[in-house]
């Protein structure tokens, strides 16, 4: 087939290094521009990035080379040599947004990383497996652009893929309930040990923000789509709270659920087991064999061990068992810079252009 040409805007930073990576042996996706800050632009992605180089995928050789462009100054002629973009910049919330709605009036697709548009009402917030029917309200957002090709679609946020995606297929049971505690890697804030010594040996029971997205968001993505917008979910109740502790990858969340009919274990099990979510017969390239994965031993799973499963791309579970205040509790976990954010936007991308709301230009 022949190749998207794609782009990604904040290319240095480290969720812009995991698109870069993932980009480099994708069979449908060929970068064509790398672009950053003005700080970064007019560098080799070389210059700009191999010293910061803060993942554990080697540093693309192929790219080295490329000429990194400025995302703002230089968004008209990048958005004229690409299919779409990835996007992934450090931005105050004001400027994503407008950034954003310029490459999409551009009629350049931008798949989104940040948070700045998951709450505009015609914007898509997908989680493919989850909630591909979401895409639909693309056409409405168009309208409201006055675009042909261009619109935003977003990522949600990393920490909800360690427990939405497990509570999805259980929702029939009727959740009434959800408590859930996020024990979050430290990439999740763009850091590693090296660039954050201080969370060496340490846990902080505080991530600004994110225990307001954890809460809000899953009733996004599990809303409908009608009037051209999408409307959130008016239930469950969700409480949050989470907690950077001192790991390099991985979110882990201990979740405790309420239903208005308790299902059995081995109901819970069998759903699990059996879900294949929105993306089954779609062959997508980044779309994992099995989604969703139970451990039966009671150490799993295990951050170290299981955050790259089926290549980071699904969500790991465990120690299912009653709960003597709610109904029943579990231990999930998944990867936060794979399938909570580069990973995702590119199984996302791999949707839209299956689906026929990318195209070639």
């Amino acid at each position: 087939m022949e190749k998207y040409n794609v782009g990604v805007i904040g290319g240095t930073g480290m969720v812009g290094q995991r698109f870069i990576s993932l980009i480099e042996h994708h069979p449908w996706f060929e970068l064509k521009v790398i672009a950053a800050s003005a700080n970064s632009a007019g560098k080799t992605y070389e210059q700009a990035a191999r010293a910061r180089w803060a993942i554990e995928t080697p540093f693309p050789e192929k790219y080295k080379d490329i000429v990194v462009k400025d995302a703002t100054a230089d968004c008209e002629e990048i958005a004229a040599s690409v299919d779409f973009v990835f996007c992934a910049v450090d931005m105050k919330k004001e400027e994503i947004l407008a950034l954003e709605e310029r490459y999409a009036k551009l009629e350049c697709p931008v798949i989104s990383n940040n948070s700045a548009n998951r709450w505009t009402p015609d914007v898509p917030m997908v989680i493919p497996e989850v909630n591909p029917e979401h895409i639909a309200v693309i056409d409405a957002q168009r309208k409201r652009l006055g675009t042909k090709r261009g619109f935003i679609a977003v990522k949600s946020n990393c920490s909800i893929m360690s427990y939405v995606p497990a509570l999805t297929p259980l929702r029939e049971f009727g959740i009434q309930d959800v408590l859930v505690c996020t024990y979050q890697a430290i990439s999740g804030a763009g850091k590693t040990f090296e660039t954050w010594p201080e969370m060496v040996d340490n846990v902080i029971p505080y991530i600004g923000g994110e225990e307001e997205k954890s809460e809000r968001e899953p009733l996004k993505v599990w809303g409908t789509v009608a009037d051209g917008v999408i409307k959130t979910a008016p239930g469950p109740h969700f409480t949050a709270q989470c907690i950077r502790v001192p790991v390099s990858n991985g979110h882990l969340a201990c979740v405790f659920v309420r239903f208005a009919n308790k299902p059995t274990k081995e109901q819970i099990l069998e759903r699990w087991q059996n879900y294949s979510g929105g993306t089954k017969g779609l062959d997508l390239p980044s779309a994992p064999k099995q989604f969703l994965h139970y451990f039966t031993e009671d150490n799993r799973p295990q951050t170290k061990l299981d955050r790259g499963l089926e290549g980071g791309m699904a969500v790991s579970t465990g120690r299912l068992r009653e709960d003597s205040q709610y109904d029943w509790k579990f231990v999930g976990l998944s990867h936060n810079t794979l399938l909570g954010a580069a990973g995702g936007g590119v199984e996302l991308a791999e949707l839209l252009c299956a689906k026929g709301y990318i195209d070639h230009k």
